[in-house]
């Protein structure tokens, strides 16, 4: 409730006026079946008036017993307005609660997506991407639900079974508690299966959750599925997702259902007790008969909240699970940055200092890694998969934090630890080998980070990253769709687009993680020649297993193992005679074969 009132921050007074039409709705409902007694016990019989004093004013005004039993009109109508006073009081309470549901549900939406924002890289990795999504619509749709329907019945339940207990038990105790007689059953019954439907709800929403993992995996990834002829696999892998999250809706159903036969049984009995109970006390003359009609009515409302005690509490569950799983985001600690963090002018000058890190409990990635990096200088990066090549990437991008007896990393002398993320991450440009694309333009998609940029300044980051003749022979240019993440390039394609908007932000770090991996070695070439122009004064790091990409770094980073094995320039590393000249042996016998 704490924060679903958070979230209602401004809609209190249509929320107050909500309760106010429920209390009314819920009044008006009782006056009627008073209307009923009075008129048959005291206008059509001889029993005195049993109203409060403003009610017998009234019907005195209207010309007292003789008078109404003249016009009998007069309680009808009185029924019918307070009916219709019912109805509008109900209409303006629908209204009011969707209204709010929908106004707290949109900005729980909004609020998750922004905590989303601000997790850390670690949380994301942990999460599968589809159950990220089924939290944020699935399960806030079912919040909003149940704000908008079971909510408001929760407080109407209420209100009725107070107002009814109420005017009952003045009314005739004996009858009261032959009303009350079967509760205990009910609310022992629905809270039982309140427990057992928590658990079911729960298994089936992680059921959903997995089912669109599954779905989001494949679609996704559907040029792998279709390179390698995985259809049939991935059919019977969502029908198995699909099938479990069936069997637990199965399973909820077939509860849901005993539920509701057995508290049909429960309340039919309940009835059937007011009745025998009611005509008994008639026949003895201890009940007169407006009292039995109008308590027979009273029974009828006080039966269907406590008979919808169950779906209440089920839905309740439902709803619980929901706003657990959506707790578990929110309450997720974002990334945040110390007060005392700094912005420096950053220039590039980057010390890697005894470096060691793992991921959790894992044995070390990296291992005791010292090297340093000046402004306007190249390093390269050569290493097998896994000898953490993209754990540096990661580091100097503070993704992960290093610990504290981890050695330490600086630029210009600062210490990143004490440099505020996105301040960091502002001034480190990246390209990945499988960068991500949006469904935009190229353009859009070259100046995502430099939305305002004019045409002359893309197409000068596409020539460098020797793209722009490939985009002047499609046919919309610059203005042509890529389609959902870039599918309708090739794989070299996006690679130079990613590196072209990676040189629109003019960052004084830049990190190449094999991002030339897809081109050929023409390209490759053209487009490091053209970088050593456009980046001459940025710190700058290549990561790939091509050696001819590497070569004109100003100094070569062997890894192995999470160790530096070998370091020095391209001679330096041939004269060791070492991992790199095996490397660089094999590569240049594989070219010369290629070419015969």
């Amino acid at each position: 409730m704490a924060l679903l009132l958070a979230l209602a921050r401004g809609r209190y007074g249509r929320l107050s006026l909500t309760v106010l039409l429920t209390a009314l709705t819920v009044l008006f409902q009782f006056l009627n079946p008073q209307v009923i007694r009075a008129t048959v016990d005291s206008v059509i019989g001889e029993e005195p008036f049993d109203l409060p004093v403003f009610a017998l004013g009234l019907v005195n005004t209207l010309g007292g017993r003789d008078g109404l039993r003249a016009a009998l009109w007069i309680p009808a109508l009185i029924f019918i307005g307070i009916g219709l006073c019912q109805g509008l009081a109900n209409l303006w309470r629908r209204y009011f609660i969707p209204e709010s549901a929908e106004y707290i549900s949109q900005r729980l939406r909004n609020t998750l997506f922004g905590h989303i924002q601000t997790l850390p890289y670690e949380w994301h990795v942990k999460i599968q991407t589809g159950d990220i999504i089924q939290r944020c619509t699935s399960d806030v749709d079912t919040l909003k639900n149940f704000m908008a329907n079971q909510l408001g019945e929760i407080a109407r339940s209420v209100l009725l079974v107070i107002i009814a207990l109420s005017l009952m038990f003045p009314m005739d105790t004996l009858m009261t508690l032959a009303a009350l007689s079967l509760m205990p059953v009910i609310f022992a019954f629905s809270w039982r299966f309140s427990k057992s439907v928590s658990k079911r709800f729960l298994k089936a929403d992680e059921a959903e959750g997995a089912l669109q993992a599954c779905a989001q995996e494949n679609l996704t990834g559907v040029r792998v599925v279709r390179a390698f002829g995985r259809e049939r696999f991935e059919v019977k892998r969502f029908k198995e997702k699909n099938d479990a999250w069936a069997s637990q809706i199965g399973h909820l159903a077939n509860l849901l259902g005993n539920f509701w036969g057995l508290g049909d049984v429960i309340t039919g009995v309940q009835i059937g007790v007011v009745v025998v109970v009611g005509v008994l006390r008639c026949q003895s003359g201890a009940l007169t008969l407006g009292t039995f009609l109008a308590f027979y009515s009273y029974i009828g409302l006080l039966i269907w909240p406590v008979r919808n005690l169950g779906r209440l509490l089920s839905d309740m569950s439902k709803a619980g699970v929901a706003l657990g799983r959506v707790r578990e985001i929110l309450s997720a600690a974002p990334e945040t940055d110390a007060p005392d963090d700094l912005e420096p002018d950053i220039k590039g000058d980057i010390a890697f200092e005894h470096v060691t890190f793992a991921y959790g409990d894992q044995p070390p990635v990296l291992k005791d890694i010292s090297f340093t990096l000046r402004p306007g200088r190249t390093l390269a990066i050569l290493g097998a998969t896994g000898s953490g090549k993209s754990s540096l990437v990661h580091l100097l991008c503070r993704l992960y934090d290093l610990s504290a007896d981890g050695g330490r990393i600086t630029i210009d002398g600062t210490d990143i630890r004490h440099i505020k993320r996105g301040w960091l991450r502002n001034h480190v440009g990246l390209v990945l080998q499988e960068p991500f694309l949006f469904s935009k333009t190229i353009r859009e998609n070259i100046s995502v980070t430099t939305p305002d940029a004019e045409p002359e300044a893309v197409h000068g980051a596409a020539r460098v990253a020797s793209l722009h003749e490939s985009v002047e022979e499609f046919a919309n240019g610059y203005e042509t769709l890529i389609g959902e993440r870039g599918v309708t390039l090739s794989g070299g394609q996006r690679q130079r687009v990613a590196i072209a908007r990676m040189l629109m932000r003019e960052a004084p770090i830049m990190i190449f993680d094999d991002s030339l991996s897809a081109v050929d070695t023409e390209t490759d070439a053209r487009i490091r020649r053209a970088l050593r122009g456009r980046t001459k004064a940025a710190a700058t790091i290549i990561i790939s297993h091509r050696l001819s990409t590497l070569m004109q770094a100003d100094e070569i980073l062997v890894l192995r193992d999470g160790r530096i094995e070998e370091m020095g320039s391209h001679e330096e590393l041939l004269a060791l005679n070492g991992s790199y000249r095996r490397i660089f042996d094999m590569q240049g016998r594989l070219e010369e074969e290629s070419a015969q």
